[in-house]
């Protein structure tokens, strides 16, 4: 399946119903831009707490997440930054089909976008072409508007 080199893409797992993401065949790891990241124990098994903004540049509609910690890993940024972060498993809708990913924790604050997928999760049955954007479709343009970045 085709997808161009950014997508809009869907978080049906967590309630985010829109997140712009840029698919990077370069990065080994998908992250996501997470803030207020606390660890705790449920049922005996270590959990992690985080919020997102799903929209680039704004504070706004800010989402709270509880997920089971799935790793932590040393992960080194496109920057040379090596950091440890927590990894979790996510249900990622990306044209027209839902895979699950580990997906890392981060601060992307001030990247260009709020999520990245990389291979791993891209393996799944994607092809990239890095000529072409959102072939899997966008939001109205409302919800676009939202997204200061578009």
């Amino acid at each position: 399946m085709s997808a161009g080199w950014r997508e809009w893409v869907r978080l049906p797992g967590i309630d985010v119903e829109w997140i712009k993401a840029k698919l990077d065949t370069g990065a080994r790891s998908s992250a996501i831009h997470a803030f207020d990241i606390h660890e705790f124990i449920r049922d005996g098994e270590p959990w992690v707490r985080f919020s997102i903004h799903p929209w680039q540049r704004s504070r706004e509609d800010s989402v709270d997440v509880e997920l089971p910690i799935h790793d932590r890993r040393r992960v080194r940024s496109s920057t040379g930054h090596e950091q440890e972060r927590y990894v979790v498993l996510m249900d990622i809708s990306l044209v027209e089909r839902t895979v699950t990913a580990e997906v890392t924790l981060t601060g992307r604050d001030q990247m260009g976008f709020r999520m990245l997928i990389g291979r791993e999760a891209l393996r799944q049955g994607y092809l990239i072409d890095s000529r072409r954007s959102y072939l899997g479709g966008r939001p109205k343009r409302a919800v676009r508007r939202r997204n200061r970045g578009v």
